[in-house]
């Protein structure tokens, strides 16, 4: 990951990056460049819209980027993002590996580009073997703005390598990250950051009779694990925990009822809701936030090996409930409503749930954000919404009408886990809702789990979306 470092002024050794509103540019400028060279860059900007300007003075680099403010603070952070991934793209080409950054732009802003130079910077490449492969070679990253504080560069730095963490685990294949080596990378994070683990093996899980879980795993020569992490600092602002809850599937062939085509390219995937969760409460212990959080983290994969389930079986699940199995497919929520049963025991003011669930949320609202609904937990939702939008990982509200129960009556047993041809990702909700009796809020991040194309900061494979959403939640909600 890139290195933040705070100097007192501009070292010319290094190349550097000037970010300027477009009211403000040639007073952004003065000190670092002539008038000829300034006069042409507010001439092609006013009359071209130029906004990204390279000068290569031979032993470094002037970079200037102009931004135009909209009309909502959050849209123009979001620029300001983009601008990094761009900056870091131009450093890559030209192997600069360091740049320092100056600007008199808001605070706001500028820690909004340097997010987007973190994030972009990610790679995943270790597997590769020919030693003359493009890396990275951007190293470091100066400024010298005072009103940047050091606890919010820690910050950002702890949120980045727990996005770094999440990513990883999920680029990884199911033979490196099975649901037993998923639970005991969980249980090092616990380890770095202070965080109480418990991890059940298959026959802690069959004492307690999670039915959800072994299902699924009926199919797999690998065994479930099912993982407790609990954050409990000894002031909290919090009386009840916020329990959250991650989808473990380590790889989804369907099950019998297979997925066709190219549908399984990616499925080491379907463990990122469980990847993210965690990553989340291991940021929120490294930035030592004053809020009791317990994560809950069933994981499998899903195979059609041995005696893997099929359409038709009746599961007891956790509770007590009574399963129809009608889609084999559907098996993130089976092992999902376990640990949502379980989370009735913790008494919990919230629970959220994240989960690449359904192709109808992908479907719906494609690559730009998560689709969300709740059960009795509006001013949750609300600040929750709130925060999609600040840190730019939106949330798409979905109706949760009574009416969209009926869809999940089974005729022979208590519900059945998929529903009609229409409205999946709400049947999916429902389904899991069954299961809680508290302020519960389900996330399905199906469409932003990982980019099979470049997607601005965020890059191929992998996003980690949803991460800095749950931080911040907490940080707004709680602190």
């Amino acid at each position: 990951m890139i290195n933040l470092k705070r100097q007192a002024k501009y070292n010319e050794k290094h190349s550097l990056v000037i970010l300027c509103n477009k009211d403000n540019i040639r007073t952004s400028l003065t000190e670092y460049m002539d008038e000829r060279h300034i006069d042409s860059i507010v001439k092609n900007f006013e009359e071209n819209k130029v906004k990204f300007f390279d000068f290569n003075l031979l032993d470094r680099y002037i970079l200037v980027c102009i931004t135009e403010e909209k009309e909502i603070g959050y849209k123009t952070k979001e620029m300001y993002r983009r601008q990094g991934a761009k900056v870091l793209e131009f450093c890559d080409n030209h192997f600069i590996k360091d740049l320092h950054l100056e600007s008199n732009c808001d605070r706001e802003y500028i820690l909004g580009f340097m997010e987007g130079l973190l994030y972009s910077s990610y790679i995943f490449d270790g597997y590769k073997t020919d030693m003359e492969r493009l890396i990275h070679p951007y190293d470091n990253l100066y400024f010298s703005r005072q009103d940047i504080s050091n606890e919010q560069i820690d910050n950002l730095r702890i949120l980045f390598e727990a996005i770094e963490k999440a990513r990883n685990l999920v680029n990884e294949p199911v033979t490196v990250i099975n649901a037993e080596s998923l639970a005991d990378n969980f249980r090092k994070m616990g380890e770095e950051a202070g965080i109480r683990v418990e991890i059940w093996d298959k026959a802690k899980i069959e004492k307690e009779k999670m039915g959800g879980i072994l299902a699924v795993n009926r199919g797999s020569v690998d065994n479930p694990t099912f993982t407790i992490m609990e954050y409990k600092p000894e002031k909290h602002n919090n009386e009840h925990p916020i329990v959250l809850v991650g989808k473990g599937i380590t790889y989804d062939t369907g099950g019998l009822n297979i997925k066709t085509g190219n549908y399984m390219n990616d499925m080491k995937s379907d463990m990122a809701g469980a990847a993210t969760m965690a990553s989340a409460l291991y940021a929120i212990a490294m930035q030592k936030l004053p809020v009791w959080v317990i994560g809950l983290f069933p994981a499998t994969d899903n195979r059609l090996n041995h005696n893997a389930y099929c359409s038709g079986d009746i599961i007891n699940m956790y509770d007590g409930t009574n399963v129809e199995v009608v889609n084999t497919d559907a098996e993130g929520r089976m092992i999902l409503a376990d640990a949502l049963a379980y989370a009735k025991k913790l008494n919990p003011s919230l629970v959220i749930d994240m989960a690449t669930l359904t192709g109808a949320a992908s479907r719906a609202i494609g690559p730009y954000g998560i689709v969300g609904m709740h059960n009795n937990a509006d001013n949750f939702m609300e600040v929750l919404l709130s925060c999609g939008k600040l840190v730019y990982e939106r949330i798409a509200e979905f109706p949760f009408w009574e009416e969209y129960d009926k869809l999940i009556v089974s005729d022979i047993a208590d519900i059945k886990n998929s529903g009609e041809s229409f409205a999946g990702m709400i049947t999916a909700g429902k389904f899991l809702a069954y299961f809680t009796s508290y302020p519960y809020i389900h996330l399905d991040i199906a469409g932003v789990a990982f980019n099979d194309k470049k997607d601005f900061y965020r890059g191929k494979g992998a996003t980690a979306y949803g991460l800095r959403l749950i931080v911040e939640f907490l940080k707004r909600y709680y602190k």
